[in-house]
C-alpha cells in the first residue's frame, strides 16, 4: 500500500475504497468510472460546495472546509487527514487544484495511499515550465524560443522580453489552464502584465515564477495523449487540436487533430513518448505543442494529470481512461489494455465546455442559483460530462464550467453535427452561459474547414454569437400564445372568454418590454399580429410543451417560467422575456448611485490603481477584482476625480458593492 507508483509493485494491489481530491464535473466522471469497477467513493467538499453534484453522487462525502480553495481543495493537511479518517485506499487527484503538486503526491505516497498519478519526480520535473523546456530541449523535443530561467527580478524579465521580441507570452511556470497567461504587443505593457501574472501565479498555484516565450497569433495547439505503466510500457493515444480558446483556456477541442500531416503527426508522437520515458512517467498525462502554419511543432508542456478533454480520445480509442489510470495503479500492465491494440483513432470526436460566463462582457463570470437546467439527453454518440443541475448553485470561488458536452462521429463533419444539435438541446436559465457562442463557433464556416487557430475567437468574432439572439417577432408571438392558454386547461384560445367583444373575434394584448403582441381568437385559426406583421397560429398543445402550427409550420417550443421572466426554447434558441403588466408601471428598477463604481460579481480585490483626488480620464484601469479564478479590470466609465475609495488590497466583495466614488471632471470644475 504505501508504494510510489515508480516502484516495480510484486503483485497487483487490491483497491476498495478511493478519494477523490477535487469537485465539480470531474470528481463526478470519477465517480462513474469507480462505481463501475465495484469500488467506493469518497467525495470531499467545501461549505460552497456542501450540496452539490459530486456530493450527492458519491457513496460518502466528508467536509473539508471553508469556501476558498486555500481552505479546502488545496489544503493537503486536512484531505490527508479525511482521507485516513475515511480509510481510503487510494487517493485520484482530478484535474486543477492539487492534480500536479509534487508535494501532494509525494505526502499521499508517504501517508500510505496509493496516488492516482504520475510520481511526484515526474510531477516536479514538468512542474516548471521553464525547466521542463530546458530539459525538452536537451532530448531533442523541440522549443520555442523565450526565457525560463531561475533569475525573476523584474530587471531580468524585462530585458529578456526585449529579448525575445514581440509578441511575447507570459506565463506562470507553475500553472496551467491559462491561469495568469498575459499576452505582451510591447516593452510599454511588459511591467503590468508581469504584475498581473504574478498575482494570479500566487494565488492559483502559490508560486509566483514567471516564463516568456514568442507568441504565434496563428499558431495551433496540439496535445498528445500518453500513457505509460509502472513496467517502463509508454503509449500515445494520438492526437487532440485545442485550438478554439478564450482568455488562453480552451473552449473546444477534438481528437484527432485536423489538417495535420502524417509525418508531423508522427514526430508529435514520437516526441511525446521521448518526453514522457525522460522524466520516467506513470499514468495518464499530456504533452501540449503549438504548431505553426508551416506545421512546425513547439513543446508547450506537460500536463501531468488527466486532462479536461480526455473523453474525446476515449471517444476514438474506445479507452476508459480513468479506468485505466486505477489499473495501472494497481499495477497492471498496459500491454493487457485495450489501448495497446488501437493501430487508428475510431471517427472524430468533439467537445464543448459550457460556463457560466457572458461572453459579450469579456467572458465575466455568472453566479448565482440555476432555475433550471436541462442538458441534452445522451445517446449514441452523444455523452455528458456535468458537475451541476438544476437548483445549484455557481459560486465565485471556483472554475465556473458547468460540463462538458461531447459527441462523436463517423467524420469530423458528423461529430460536429452531433454536437450542434446537443448544444441546441441545452437549456439553463438563471445564470448566463457561452452556449450561444459555441453554437456559432461549430457552425461558422472557417471551423468546418478546420481552419482554426488560438486566434480563432478575436479573427471570427464578426461572425460569431457571444450571446443569445434578441427574441424575434416568432419568439414574442409564441409567449403571447402560451399567456392566452396557460394554466386554463383550456385548448385553443378561442375557447376563452376573457378579451370578448360584442360581433367580433376575442382579442387579447401582451406587451414585452416596448414590443406589443395582439392576440385574436377564432377557430380554428388564431391571428397574432406584431409590429406590422401577422401570424396564423393554430395551438395544438399547450403546457410546458408547447405545439403550435405558426404560418404554416409546426413549432414545438419549452416554456420555462422563472419568476417574472418567461424563457421560450425553441428552434435551437433561447429567449427570455418579461411580460409588462399595467401594475408594473409602479415599478422602479434599481440603478447604481450616480458617480459610483460596482463591482459585477463577488470576488477579492488585488490592486487597486488609483488614489483618492486623483484625475482620470476616460476607460483608466481603476480597482482590479479576481474571481473564480480570472481577473476582472473595471475601468473609468468617464473622465473624472476619484473621491472615497471603500475597498482595500485583499478585501472580499460582495456583487454590485460599491468600490469608489468618481466624480464627473465637469461637476469637480463648477
Amino acid at each position: 500500500m504505501n508504494m510510489s507508483m515508480s516502484d516495480e509493485p510484486a503483485s497487483p494491489i487490491t483497491l476498495h475504497r478511493i478519494l477523490v481530491a477535487n469537485r465539480g464535473e470531474i470528481a463526478c466522471r470519477i465517480a462513474r468510472t469507480a462505481a463501475h469497477l465495484g469500488l467506493i467513493t469518497i467525495a470531499v467538499y467545501s461549505d460552497a460546495d456542501r450540496g452539490a453534484r459530486h456530493v450527492r453522487m458519491a457513496d460518502e462525502a466528508y467536509r473539508l472546509g471553508a469556501a476558498p480553495a486555500v481552505d479546502s481543495y488545496l489544503d493537503i493537511d486536512r484531505i490527508l487527514d479525511v482521507a485516513r479518517r475515511a480509510r481510503a485506499d487510494a487517493i485520484h487527484p482530478g484535474y486543477g487544484f492539487l492534480s500536479e503538486n509534487a508535494e501532494f503526491a509525494r505526502r499521499c505516497v508517504a501517508a500510505g495511499f496509493v496516488f492516482i498519478g504520475p510520481p511526484a519526480a515526474a510531477i516536479l520535473a514538468m512542474g516548471s515550465k521553464s525547466a521542463s523546456k530546458a530539459a525538452m530541449a536537451r532530448v531533442g523535443v523541440p522549443v520555442a524560443p523565450g526565457y525560463h530561467g531561475d533569475d525573476q527580478s523584474l530587471e531580468r524579465l524585462r530585458a529578456e522580453a526585449e529579448r525575445a521580441g514581440f509578441p511575447l507570452i507570459v506565463k506562470a511556470s507553475a500553472g496551467g489552464g491559462g491561469k495568469g497567461m498575459q499576452v505582451v504587443y510591447s516593452i510599454a505593457d511588459v511591467d503590468a502584465a508581469l504584475a498581473s501574472a504574478q498575482r494570479l501565479a500566487r494565488t492559483a498555484f502559490g508560486d509566483t515564477r514567471l516564463l516568456l516565450e514568442r507568441y504565434f497569433a496563428r499558431a495551433r495547439h496540439v496535445e498528445v495523449q500518453v500513457f505509460a505503466d509502472m513496467h517502463g510500457e509508454v503509449v500515445t493515444l494520438f492526437d487532440r487540436d485545442c485550438s478554439v480558446q478564450r482568455r488562453h483556456q480552451k473552449i473546444i477541442e477534438e481528437a484527432p487533430a485536423p489538417g495535420l500531416r502524417a509525418d508531423v503527426r508522427a514526430a508529435m508522437s514520437s516526441a511525446a513518448i521521448t518526453a514522457a520515458r525522460t522524466v520516467g512517467y506513470v499514468g495518464a498525462g499530456t504533452v501540449e505543442f503549438l504548431v505553426d502554419e508551416q506545421q512546425h511543432f513547439y513543446f508547450m508542456e506537460m500536463n501531468t494529470r488527466l486532462q479536461v478533454e480526455h473523453p474525446v480520445t476515449e471517444f476514438i480509442t474506445g479507452v476508459d481512461l480513468v479506468e485505466w489510470q486505477i489499473r495501472v495503479a494497481r499495477g497492471e500492465r498496459l500491454g493487457e489494455a485495450p489501448m495497446a491494440r488501437v493501430d487508428a483513432p475510431r471517427g472524430a470526436a468533439i467537445e464543448a465546455r459550457v460556463y457560466a460566463e457572458d461572453p459579450a462582457q469579456d467572458y465575466l463570470p455568472s453566479v448565482g442559483r440555476i432555475t433550471h437546467l436541462e442538458w441534452p439527453r445522451a445517446a449514441d454518440g452523444l455523452r455528458l460530462d456535468v458537475g451541476f443541475e438544476g437548483g445549484d448553485e455557481v459560486s465565485s470561488f471556483y472554475d465556473p464550467m458547468l460540463g462538458k458536452i461531447i459527441a462523436w462521429g463517423g467524420s469530423r463533419a458528423a461529430a460536429i453535427g452531433v454536437l450542434r444539435r446537443g448544444l441546441a438541446d441545452l437549456e439553463i436559465t438563471g445564470v448566463l452561459t457561452n452556449r450561444a457562442l459555441l453554437a456559432s463557433v461549430l457552425a461558422d464556416e472557417e471551423f468546418l474547414r478546420a481552419n482554426v487557430a488560438t486566434d480563432f475567437l478575436r479573427v471570427r468574432a464578426a461572425h460569431l454569437a457571444f450571446g443569445e439572439a434578441a427574441p424575434t417577432d416568432e419568439d414574442l408571438v409564441l409567449a403571447a400564445l402560451w399567456y392566452t392558454t396557460r394554466d386554463r386547461g383550456i385548448e385553443a384560445p378561442w375557447q376563452d372568454t376573457r378579451g370578448w367583444r360584442l360581433g367580433a373575434a376575442p382579442r387579447s394584448a401582451w406587451r414585452f418590454g416596448e414590443r406589443l403582441v395582439t392576440v385574436e381568437a377564432g377557430s380554428p385559426t388564431t391571428i397574432c399580429r406584431i409590429a406590422g406583421r401577422e401570424f396564423a397560429a393554430s395551438v395544438l398543445a399547450s403546457g410546458a410543451w408547447f405545439d403550435v402550427e405558426l404560418a404554416g409550420r409546426r413549432v414545438r417550443a419549452h416554456m420555462v417560467e422563472v419568476g417574472s421572466q418567461l424563457h421560450v426554447f425553441a428552434n435551437g434558441g433561447h429567449a427570455a422575456l418579461r411580460l409588462a403588466l399595467t401594475e408594473d408601471a409602479l415599478d422602479v428598477e434599481a440603478v447604481a448611485e450616480e458617480g459610483s463604481l460596482k463591482t459585477p460579481l463577488p470576488g477579492t480585490v488585488v490592486a487597486l490603481h488609483v488614489s483618492e483626488g486623483q484625475r482620470v480620464p476616460r476607460g483608466a484601469a481603476l480597482v482590479t477584482v479576481e474571481a473564480m479564478k480570472m481577473e476582472h479590470t473595471l475601468t473609468a466609465p468617464h473622465a473624472g476625480i476619484v473621491g472615497r475609495v471603500l475597498v482595500g488590497v485583499a478585501d472580499r466583495v460582495p456583487a454590485d458593492a460599491v468600490l469608489l466614488e468618481l466624480a464627473p471632471a465637469c461637476a469637480t470644475s463648477a
